[in-house]
């Protein structure tokens, strides 16, 4: 691109948009259709710059130029209490309906793991031996041991909000580093796993799976569901770097990306709902089919939500992502 000719060509056009946008009294009819096409010709004139041509200087100009007219043709809004409710009415459930094909499945295969390694660990004596000494592990699986001790050694409102911390975070780093083809996912998974299989091994080597399951499910289904659905999505949003599908693969990262990291502020919240049922719970004097009723509600009425709020939601076209005006705008294909 001859930088020279491309600004002359078009240097009128732009001066014109700016005189459009400098007018302090309304525009009329034919003013305001002037400036949305004109918006739109300059909107593609950046995008050919930065591609062919990146000139700091005439870059900077045009991108403060196409923002300034964005929010005359578009509009200014700020987030409100709408927005909130659409995205946990609407959007948040559709977007975890509609990653349902690959979170359901990573459930089903991790959990398969943790129940193969506990299995192998409570059929092989030599394995429990290369965890922990023989007395380490009858102090973790005796009654009253530290399996049963975990979930009340500290204040439950502070013990809620570390598992909260913890758990959010391992969600936010399966939503935003799936874009790795996957691999930071996989690995967080393998760990949590690997943790859960552990547990049931050795609790069941010692007679007391019962009273372990009894303390892991009140918490743990609506836990790991969280987790699962953002495995899920981050694979899904690493495999969209493989095959984007129909979208170009910058547009297909761009929606899945604003739609996990969306989803990053749902689990939050459901994380949060099971921190204190793990807080408050799980430690709880009430009886264990108390304890693991509540927990088995509180599952339930999250996949009910999802189904019915998510699955109508989605049956609209809803993806989970930002409204049509808070995305970036879509170029035209020509000059």
């Amino acid at each position: 691109m001859d930088l020279d000719i491309f600004v002359s060509a078009h240097s009128g056009e732009w001066e014109r948009l700016e005189t459009l946008l400098r007018r302090g009294r309304r525009l009329t009819g034919e003013e305001a259709d002037e400036l949305v096409r004109l918006y739109q010709r300059t909107t593609t004139h950046l995008s050919l710059l930065q591609s062919g041509a990146p000139d700091p200087a005439l870059v900077g100009r045009l991108t403060h130029l196409v923002a300034r007219a964005r929010s005359v043709v578009a509009g200014t809004r700020t987030a409100g209490w709408r927005d909130a409710a659409r995205f946990f009415t609407a959007g948040f459930p559709a977007a975890v309906y509609r990653s349902r094909r690959w979170w359901i499945p990573t459930a089903l295969l991790s959990i398969a793991v943790a129940a193969l390694v506990g299995w192998w660990i409570a059929a092989h004596p030599e394995v429990r031996a290369a965890i922990a000494a023989p007395a380490e592990l009858r102090e973790m699986t005796r009654p009253g041991g530290q399996y049963e001790t975990y979930y009340s050694s500290h204040p439950a409102a502070s013990f809620a909000a570390q598992v909260w911390t913890n758990n959010a975070q391992a969600a936010a780093v399966c939503l935003v580093l799936g874009v790795f083809l996957g691999v930071p996912v996989l690995w967080v998974l393998l760990l949590n796993m690997l943790n859960l299989g552990v547990g049931i091994g050795l609790m069941a080597s010692a007679g007391r799976l019962d009273v372990f399951l009894g303390l892991v499910i009140p918490h743990g289904l609506l836990e790991l569901t969280a987790v699962f659905v953002a495995a899920g999505t981050g694979l899904r949003l690493g495999w969209t770097v493989v095959d984007p599908g129909p979208r170009t693969r910058r547009a297909a990262l761009a929606e899945e990306g604003r739609s996990a990291l969306g989803m990053a502020v749902g689990l939050a919240a459901v994380l949060f709902v099971s921190g204190l049922i793990e807080g408050f719970v799980t430690p709880s004097g009430l009886p264990t089919w108390a304890r693991i009723s509540i927990g088995v509600l509180a599952e339930l009425l999250f996949l009910a939500y999802v189904w019915t709020a998510g699955g109508r939601a989605a049956a609209r076209g809803e993806t989970g992502d930002v409204e049509a005006a808070d995305r970036g705008d879509q170029l035209p294909g020509v000059a």
